[in-house]
């Protein structure tokens, strides 16, 4: 018996939950085939799913097909729920990409391939529409190489002696066994597959549930169960509220789970559940490989790994829009309360709540988010509220690296911290690391200063906003056997960080960063003058037009900053009269295109920010006292490790 968790993937309207209802019918766990558009689709049971025709949250369903037992994950096909999408991804043996053959490989497709890659999922293709008139199966499979990788192959039942040759040639090692024995075993097949070097393409339609019967052999035949681990360990991907009770949801990776366990501290299992749908059944245990959920746990969190599985990683998916919420009237408090219970569901909600200003904001992917986000709180909390217009999320980042001091000496306290900062490449993000010699600085110190480089988001000193694609390194500090204490490490650890960025800004080395869209803009021929000028009002960039002779539109694709191009769908709505459709992508952060006026609009004030204050405190005569960032370098009790000439050479 081979058993697997798959999810199926996909950008919004391939048809992602009609091939869910179409495996499930042809498997017999349905008896009738559910419709998106009739708002009866198995794995839709969501009321605003069915008003909206859309997943908005992922579900479980299983099905047996002779030998093969599936666990099927489906999952949010709208771009503007990408992180929830990527909860799932992490818990995967595999995944089913359905493309539509109408509308081929779109941008949203990418990511999701982008997204595949990142977690090492293997991915079978399913090309669905095939029904359509004038759709071709060669082009398509072009398109999939062309756009995804060369190793999509079209997977026939049984396959043939020309797919097996075209399989072989995608490994010089395979090709070189098929050289000898001209054959390919199944388990050499299934392995590239596993290995990602292959990726089995089918063709059909969901709908007709055509090629369905297909896929599923094809599960069935190339598929391999993943081996558990030794010890116990899960992942937790999905938090979700039914009818009042928290249902923290996870997959087993190795050992067993049962009730009356201790999970977590003081926390026992009173229940596991099985979800198919919407319903469930109960089991006393669960064993490596399957999904449930377990009611009732409290702070447990997606990306959450437990037993002997560390926590996930931080989400590529990540929101670039901020909104101010407003109340209309209504206790804040309350609004507070509910919106952090959905915070609890989507952690990248990062919902903050200003105590001085009396505000809470939210962070978001889109405008489809912020749309069902509303009426999910009128639907479920009867609370009617309002946002504020949106901002940008803009992050910093430096382009020299720096050797930044922190000293911090009130009255029997003491530590130094030097800390390099270095600019590393865009998308990496914050690192950490340590390269200090353990007779300079003690283990435990090194410790005390890497954990406090983690424990809170480092700021910019330019508007305050977080920083990003810079390595952190401890390369040398002090402390006193008689008066350092860990706290004293947390504060010249911070200060040393924030001493450096003003030396950066001093010198004009610190950049600010805003989020970009990948756009594709489709309008009528006689609008593509107008499109083509609001781009590049828009600080965007394009490539040249192309005209679909059968629809008569033409096609604009580029990339332009979200904050000139947020609200853009509006305005091709009206001059097109809605025959135009703009599509956006989050593309990542680049140099901010107005960072003059985004600065200056800000009027941030590092120094007067306490809690990220570049200063430091020196002792003397029996008392502590501030020292100015810039002339902590002249007071440093530590040599600096790096001179200027060294940190060009760093940088370049």
């Amino acid at each position: 018996m081979t058993a697997i968790t798959a999810g199926i993937v996909a950008h919004v309207d391939a048809g992602k939950t009609t091939l869910s209802e179409a495996l499930l019918y042809r498997a017999g766990t349905l008896r009738e085939l559910g419709r998106v558009d009739k708002g009866d689709a198995f794995l839709d049971p969501d009321d605003l799913e069915k008003q909206r025709g859309i997943t908005i949250f992922s579900h479980q369903a299983n099905l047996q097909v002779q030998d093969l037992k599936l666990t099927l994950l489906d999952t949010p096909g709208h771009v503007d729920f990408a992180s929830q999408t990527e909860q799932v991804l992490s818990v995967l043996d595999y995944a089913i990409l359905v493309v539509s053959a109408t509308d081929g490989v779109q941008g949203y497709t990418r990511t999701l391939w982008r997204l595949l890659a990142h977690y090492h999922i293997p991915t079978v293709i399913f090309v669905n529409k095939m029904d359509v008139a004038d759709t071709d199966q060669a082009k398509l499979l072009t398109d999939l190489q062309t756009s995804l990788s060369a190793g999509c192959l079209a997977f026939e039942q049984p396959l043939t002696p020309a797919a097996i040759e075209e399989i072989a040639m995608q490994d010089d090692s395979v090709l070189t066994q098929y050289l000898e024995t001209e054959t390919l075993s199944d388990a050499t097949i299934a392995t590239m597959i596993q290995q990602r070097t292959v990726f089995p393409c089918y063709f059909g339609s969901a709908l007709k549930v055509d090629g369905v019967d297909t896929l599923l052999a094809g599960l069935q035949q190339w598929t391999r169960t993943k081996q558990p681990a030794p010890d116990f360990g899960s992942r937790v991907f999905k938090i979700s509220y039914d009818a009042g009770e928290r249902l923290t949801w996870l997959r087993l990776t190795g050992g067993e789970l049962a009730t009356k366990a201790m999970l977590l501290p003081e926390q026992k299992i009173n229940q596991i559940r099985v979800y198919n749908g919407a319903k469930y059944t109960l089991q006393s245990t669960l064993t490596a490989g399957e999904v449930g959920a377990i009611p009732n746990l409290t702070g447990t969190y997606p990306g959450q790994g437990l037993g002997a599985l560390p926590d996930a990683a931080k989400p590529v998916m990540q929101p670039v829009l901020t909104y101010t919420v407003d109340p209309k009237g209504q206790d804040i408090h309350q609004c507070l309360t509910i919106l952090r219970q959905l915070e609890d569901e989507d952690p990248q909600l990062h919902v903050v709540w200003s105590a001085e200003l009396q505000e809470i904001r939210i962070q978001i992917m889109g405008q489809v988010q912020l749309e069902i986000l509303q009426q999910r709180l009128q639907d479920q909390f009867q609370l009617d509220i309002g946002f504020g217009e949106g901002s940008i999320l803009y992050q910093e980042t430096i382009t020299e690296a720096v050797e930044g001091v922190g000293h911090f000496e009130p009255l029997r306290h003491y530590a130094e911290v030097h800390v390099l900062l270095q600019p590393t490449a865009p998308g990496s993000g914050l690192t950490v690391a340590a390269d200090c010699d353990l007779d300079v600085l003690g283990r435990n110190w090194q410790h005390q200063v890497l954990s406090n480089l983690q424990a809170k988001p480092q700021r910019g000193v330019l508007i305050g906003a977080p920083l990003t694609d810079v390595k952190l390194t401890l390369v040398g500090g002090r402390a006193s056997n008689v008066h350092s204490v860990g706290g004293d490490f947390r504060e010249a650890t911070w200060r040393s960080v924030r001493q450096g960025l003003m030396m950066l800004k001093q010198q004009q080395h610190c950049q600010l960063l805003e989020p970009w869209y990948q756009f594709r803009l489709e309008v009528g021929q006689d609008q593509v003058g107008r499109a083509m000028t609001d781009i590049q009002r828009m600080n965007g960039t394009f490539e040249a037009p192309v005209t679909n002779a059968a629809t008569g539109l033409t096609m604009l694709t580029g990339t332009a900053p979200v904050a000139e191009m947020q609200d853009y769908s509006q305005a091709v709505n009206a001059y097109t009269h809605g025959q135009g459709q703009l599509e956006c992508l989050i593309d990542g952060y680049r140099p901010c295109h107005n960072a003059a006026d985004v600065i200056a609009a800000a009027a941030y004030q590092p120094v007067s920010d306490l809690e990220n204050t570049p200063d430091s405190v020196f002792c003397a005569h029996g008392a502590g006292y501030p020292v100015p960032w810039d002339q902590v370098p002249q007071m440093a009790h530590c040599d600096y490790r790096y001179t200027a000439a060294d940190l060009a050479k760093l940088t370049h």
